[in-house]
């Protein structure tokens, strides 16, 4: 029977949900706080730049390949999608690594650095690809309500790889610093350091190496922008400068919520907001988790972000680039073990009009530089420039030019504005991290415990932190509404 359906947010994983509950025949209403749709994956234009604020990499084309299958569209009837060639390229102090677009570059590239390393990285990555298919096909379709989840006839034959780590994983294989970095750096999506991510997300890699790095033409909110439209076609309101103060509860019900001073009645509240923020929006006796609760948890990080328009063209980069100069272990300790603000942090850094003119005015580069940080510690302006000041500096001495007198106009992004825009969490970029303990049905629910026609979709429940595993939380959480909610 159809339902009015209330959805929080409009993120990817809020998105996809509304796309399925709308084909199941209930009457679907998107509510978004800020003044344009995508939640974290919003854009940023400027003097004819344009920038993904948030997520920048689109890897496992198959998962955005069967969300649009499922209501008969393909991703190239909304945009065009390319493959990056080369992927990306990691800068080390005294060598770059340049990652290919197949798996016989990226063996040669690891020959190059390490003689003999070839036969075990596609070992390696063979292993990855049948744990990528174990865990799309079979494990993330899980709702995480049972441990028995977990247990299939192939992950039976797995159980060691939850217990092992990446790390040890990779150190098994591989002596070559440079490689292991490399090889260790796809979990960093995970949220976790690779110490403590079991070896079974090495299907990470796969994605990474066995799958490819694309880019959608126009950039990452062309997805946003196809999912809305494809919402829309199945009857979905989305309304903007909505913000959500109240979910109102009678008899264990979710029965309105509050959106600007009015109040509305709904059948089922669905929230794909951070979830700690939703449940504040609750009586405390409504809450399921404790403020103790979350505070022990191990969230991914958060990041300090900067847009920049250069005025001509940068030498020596990629679409993607990462710096690796610095040490490894001691800035995830300063996100994980000891928070706070890095001495000597590695650095990401994107320019997509290396390879899409369509993002930047002809001669200029549109370039987004991204530190991982702790969730939580202090943010100042005094800060952030001290930081971009001290990446630009190692960016220059690293890609061989000057960059600094080249700025057109800058703008950053760090823990308040996620706590702002975003109602984030200890203002953490990406969710709660996939350590054993927060794996599958050991995360925070899809469905509310105590209040029967609540439920909650996104980074903070399964499957976990990343854009693909959000659609896929959209699909499990709808499917779990139309079991509840079909009589």
């Amino acid at each position: 029977m159809s339902k009015n359906i209330a959805i929080i947010g409009s993120g990817f994983s809020a998105l996809s949900a509304s796309c399925y509950l709308a084909q199941a025949g209930h009457t679907v209403s998107i509510f978004e706080k800020n003044d344009t749709i995508g939640g974290r994956c919003r854009q940023f234009k400027k003097d004819g730049f344009t920038f993904d604020i948030g997520p920048s990499w689109y890897w496992m084309p198959d998962i955005f390949n069967k969300f649009f299958a499922e209501f008969g569209k393909k991703t190239s009837d909304y945009y065009q999608l390319d493959k990056l060639s080369p992927a990306y390229k990691i800068f080390f102090k005294d060598d770059n690594i340049t990652i290919g677009d197949t798996l016989d570059k990226i063996c040669s590239e690891f020959e190059r650095i390490e003689p003999g390393s070839s036969t075990p990285l596609r070992k390696f990555i063979k292993k990855a690809g049948e744990n990528y298919d174990i865990a799309i096909n079979k494990v993330v379709l899980k709702p995480g309500i049972s441990p028995l989840e977990l247990i299939t006839p192939e992950t039976a034959l797995r159980v060691d790889q939850f217990f092992k780590t990446i790390s040890r994983e990779v150190r098994k294989n591989f002596k070559n610093p440079k490689l292991i970095s490399t090889l260790e750096f796809p979990v960093l999506f995970l949220g976790a350091k690779p110490s403590k991510t079991p070896s079974f997300y090495n299907f990470m890699n796969y994605a990474d190496f066995g799958l490819g790095t694309w880019h959608p033409k126009g950039g990452m909110y062309e997805i946003i922008k196809a999912m809305q439209s494809l919402a829309e076609s199945l009857g979905v309101v989305i309304k903007t400068n909505s913000p959500i103060t109240k979910i109102n509860v009678a008899n264990k019900k979710a029965t309105s919520i509050v959106v600007n001073n009015q109040i509305l009645d709904f059948d089922v509240v669905l929230s794909g907001a951070d979830y700690h923020h939703s449940e504040t929006l609750l009586d405390k006796t409504h809450r399921q988790y404790s403020e103790k609760y979350w505070s022990k948890k191990t969230f991914a990080p958060s990041s300090l972000l900067f847009y920049i328009g250069f005025d001509k063209k940068l030498n020596n980069v990629q679409h993607h680039n990462l710096f690796f100069d610095t040490n490894f272990e001691a800035h995830a300790e300063e996100i994980y073990d000891n928070p706070q603000w890095p001495s000597d942090p590695l650095f990401y850094a994107n320019f997509p009009s290396t390879t899409d003119s369509s993002m930047a005015p002809k001669g200029c580069e549109t370039g987004f530089f991204l530190i991982p940080i702790a969730p939580g510690i202090e943010d100042t302006p005094e800060i952030r420039a001290q930081y971009l000041d001290l990446i630009l500096t190692r960016f220059e001495k690293l890609t061989k030019q000057d960059v600094k007198n080249n700025i057109i106009f800058k703008e950053s992004f760090c823990v308040k504005d996620f706590i702002k825009d975003y109602n984030s969490y200890k203002g953490n970029a990406y969710g709660m991290a996939n350590t054993l303990l927060q794996t599958a049905f050991l995360r925070p629910k899809l469905k509310s415990k105590k209040v029967n026609n609540l439920y909650f979709t996104g980074q903070l429940t399964v499957p976990g932190p990343g854009v693909p595993p959000a659609l896929i939380s959209g699909k499990l959480v709808s499917e779990l509404i139309n079991k509840h909610h079909n009589n």
